[in-house]
């Protein structure tokens, strides 16, 4: 039985609906919350919500409130704020799982192809700062010591698996698993692969 709260990001899609089908396949008695962007996709905007800094006081906000330690489960762009929390709240966060993130690393020279332009045709009333964020958080990745579980979905090419494997000789404490047939919204298209991987890490 996990003692932390799970805390749920998602990508720049922006919908807690996203990690959903994930969310109820976890063991009933976890607490868990699963958090949405404003002004991302196609959620409802804040004006006091002005980039990635302010999804991360968000996050920090809902640490600050837990009554236990926090694990934190995240996607794509959601893994961005993830790591930016967890160096912001080391001793808070118990455990992370990373999927498809660039993590603040040199995404397209690892392979990655540009999402901006396809986010923009789907999204096309999302906040523009989105497709604006360049990070490098390659230095302060040896610092989070936090067991993580790297999941990547062997057919993503946004995050190719090449992203994980890179991202796995930066983090102290970290796992890959590869997920096969998963593409970048793995998570949302094959929920039981995803928890059960989740699961298994969080016991």
């Amino acid at each position: 039985m996990t003692a932390s709260t799970l805390l749920f990001l998602p990508g720049a899609s922006g919908s807690a609906s996203f990690w959903q089908p994930v969310a109820d396949l976890l063991p009933e008695e976890w607490p868990r919350v699963l958090l949405s962007w404003p002004g991302l996709g196609n959620e409802p905007p804040d004006p006091d919500i002005k980039g990635l800094d302010d999804l991360v006081n968000i996050v920090s906000a809902c640490i600050a409130m837990s009554p236990t330690r926090v694990d934190l489960i995240a996607q794509s762009m959601g893994g961005l704020v993830a790591i930016r929390a967890a160096l912001r709240h080391t001793y808070r966060i118990r455990r992370i799982v990373l999927t498809g993130t660039s993590g603040g690393v040199d995404v397209a020279g690892l392979g990655g192809s540009n999402w901006r332009d396809a986010y923009r045709a789907s999204y096309p009333r999302a906040a523009p700062w989105i497709t604006e964020i360049h990070a490098d958080h390659a230095p302060d990745l040896t610092r989070l010591a936090n067991r993580t579980l790297l999941l990547w979905g062997d057919r993503d090419e946004i995050s190719p698996p090449a992203v994980g494997e890179h991202l796995l000789g930066l983090l102290p404490n970290a796992r890959l698993e590869i997920i096969a047939g998963g593409d970048h919204g793995f998570p949302n298209t094959m929920p039981v692969e995803t928890a059960t991987a989740i699961t298994r890490h969080l016991r």
